[in-house]
């Protein structure tokens, strides 16, 4: 029977201590490449919305699909729209942004958060139909121009502002809204 030497391990412990090695090697190699496969499944499922979900009260910079920047403190999300209250040198006010009609934001988290209640399902309709309720003064941007007035009617498509200064009525359909903010 051969002994260990003072000098060492035996040749057959080391090739098994290197076995061993290649087997946690080739182990960790295959759980790392798990995670990274869930971690892409688990982006996959992202929406906008989530991540916007995902930093309320965090300052973001929208880039609109007309061109203008908007940058704000974002107060609420749901799946077809973000309530943004604007920061210097924006306007102070709130303003309802589509998700439709963003072409880029700056600032926002990696991290996603999931639709929690019914709230966060609630489409930009139901929205705009309380502002309609409220009479609120509102300044409606679309991609050809602005509109100040109120809303009068919403559709499902659309809406339809009274202008205040014209006391006429303009259609806006949703694939047009960029912005509807709270008027000076």
């Amino acid at each position: 029977m051969a002994s260990t030497s003072a000098a060492g391990p035996t040749r057959w412990e080391a090739l098994f201590g290197d076995l061993e090695a290649q087997a946690r090697a080739q182990s960790a190699a295959e759980a790392d490449a798990l995670v990274s496969e869930m971690t892409r499944a688990e982006h996959a499922t992202m929406t906008l919305a989530d991540r916007f979900r995902a930093v309320v009260g965090a300052v973001v910079t929208l880039e609109l699909l007309g061109g203008a920047p908007l940058r704000g403190v974002v107060r609420e999300a749901a799946d077809e729209w973000a309530l943004v209250q604007g920061v210097r040198p924006e306007p102070v006010c709130q303003h309802l942004v589509p998700l439709a009609a963003l072409a880029a934001v700056h600032g926002l988290a990696r991290q996603a958060s999931p639709a929690a209640s019914r709230r966060d399902a609630l489409g930009l309709g139901p929205v705009l139909r309380a502002l309609q309720r409220d009479r609120a003064r509102v300044t409606v941007r679309t991609l050809s121009g602005t509109v100040g007035g109120r809303i009068a009617r919403v559709g499902r498509d659309h809406l339809d502002v009274d202008v205040l200064d014209d006391r006429g009525t303009v259609l806006v359909p949703f694939s047009a809204l960029l912005v509807v903010s709270e008027a000076p």
